[in-house]
């Protein structure tokens, strides 16, 4: 396993920030971590990259304990978080040159990577002239530059346009397929569901559910209902019970049906139904 947390807890004087966490990401594989502001995603990515202590348990980065990790694991990993900055005075293709030099990368990849994430046309402009959205895809385009292992994103898309999202997330299944993991701290439901392969719903420091984003919402889908469009165009809904079923099965065979869904609860609405409380 590229990361593996073993029972970690962290508590700050009185707080318990985090409560007995356990998780394994392999290769080639994006592990969400899913919760609202304040559950925990960051404090987990400090401790899991040596940036923190926990209060108990243990974590594995690439194989090496979290709290002795050396210059060579770094050299294999990359970080996107809300703390990570740029080099305001510097341009933008030499933000990423400093970085190509420490990390022994060939300058070949900045052009690739500046393309990726939509900065191509901004490679002169100096870094602090840049927007928030801007600064987010240039922290990132860093953080992948020497194609690490794995990698961890807090938040990678936040403050973005669509556009640019659909393009990030592209790149991420870009990197995944190449054989680099990801993990990935969000709150956005959508973004967990197309990207992720297994996740976790983080909860005032607790997880309270793991497993695939569809493992765990058909774990959920109690009242087993489906959405119907006719070909007329109307909606209906049909629960299990044996006259929907036998109603359904009638307008099936006579070709009233247009398109038809199972009603399973999103991850969002799994979240609500557990805690009581939103992703917000």
């Amino acid at each position: 396993m590229l990361l593996e947390l073993k029972h970690v807890s962290k508590n700050f004087g009185n707080i318990t920030a985090l409560k007995d966490i356990s998780f394994t990401v392999g290769e080639g594989k994006i592990f969400g971590f899913l919760g609202p502001s304040g559950s925990g995603k960051t404090t987990t990515i400090n401790i899991v990259t040596g940036q923190l202590k926990p209060s108990s348990g243990a974590s594995y980065v690439l194989g090496k304990d979290s709290q002795s990790i050396d210059q060579q694991i770094y050299e294999q990993i990359g970080i996107v978080s809300d703390r990570s900055g740029v080099y305001e005075r510097l341009n933008v293709y030499d933000n990423l040159a400093v970085f190509a030099d420490i990390l022994r990368v060939a300058k070949e990849r900045i052009d690739y990577y500046l393309a990726k994430v939509g900065l191509a046309d901004r490679k002169k402009q100096p870094a602090g002239k840049l927007s928030k959205g801007q600064k987010q895809r240039l922290v990132l385009a860093r953080a992948i530059l020497h194609e690490p292992k794995l990698l961890f994103l807090d938040e990678p898309t936040s403050g973005l346009d669509p556009t640019t999202v659909r393009e990030i997330h592209d790149l991420f299944l870009e990197l995944k397929a190449r054989g680099t993991s990801i993990f990935l701290t969000t709150h956005n439901m959508e973004e967990a569901t197309k990207l992720c392969d297994t996740l976790a719903l983080l909860d005032k420091g607790t997880i309270i559910e793991q497993g695939s984003p569809r493992e765990i919402c058909l774990r959920h889908n109690e009242e087993k209902r489906f959405r119907v469009m006719t070909v007329a165009g109307d909606e209906l809904e049909f629960g299990a019970a044996s006259g929907d079923r036998d109603r359904l099965c009638k307008m099936l065979m006579q070709g009233e049906v247009e398109t038809i869904h199972s009603c399973e609860p999103t991850l969002e609405d799994v979240f609500v139904k557990v805690t009581g409380n939103s992703l917000i």
